[in-house]
């Protein structure tokens, strides 16, 4: 075992009882979450600042701004975002004229959402402000880390994919 694995050892008795403990510094699930939060807090303050969008918002823009013509539904699990949140952002988002709600034309039960002319108008601004706020933060990282970093990542998200499947149902 090495130094960076997160271990849960018995800290000091409390009240009679053990407790386990986690160090957050070296455990992966924590890393990612906050590392995360910050990246994206960053770029958030570009498109809060000059848009007013959340975070959500501009995940449902950003994926229908790729992948026009999805579902509400399609968008959350794609973006693997809470249902409810995504549906609260496409509210938002449909209410200030920035997404179209269409009826399917194959399943007229469904309906599909792309973004409306406003919308893609602050997605052309906010896309390559985001591209460049990563050509940024990737400028330390060479060609082969880089390439070692996004195989690494794609490895964790089939790992965790598996690992998910593997839990028991609730």
């Amino acid at each position: 075992m090495n130094d960076r694995t997160p271990v849960q050892r018995p800290t000091r008795p409390e009240a009679g009882s053990d407790h386990a403990q986690l160090d957050l510094e070296h455990f992966l699930p924590y890393r990612l979450s906050v590392l995360s939060n910050r990246v994206s807090g960053t770029i958030a303050r570009i498109y809060t600042e000059r848009f007013a969008l959340s975070i959500t918002e501009w995940r449902v823009m950003a994926v229908l701004g790729r992948y026009p013509d999805l579902s509400a539904n399609e968008v959350a699990q794609r973006t693997a975002m809470d249902k409810v949140a995504v549906s609260r952002a496409v509210a938002r988002l449909l209410d200030a004229g920035r997404l179209q709600r269409e009826i399917h034309g194959d399943d007229r039960r469904r309906s599909v959402l792309r973004l409306s002319e406003a919308g893609y108008g602050i997605y052309d601004e906010v896309a390559p402000l985001a591209l460049q706020f990563e050509r940024r933060l990737l400028q330390g990282i060479d060609d082969t880390e880089r390439a070692l970093l996004f195989r690494l990542l794609d490895r964790l998200d089939e790992l965790e994919l598996r690992a998910d499947s593997e839990l028991p149902a609730p």
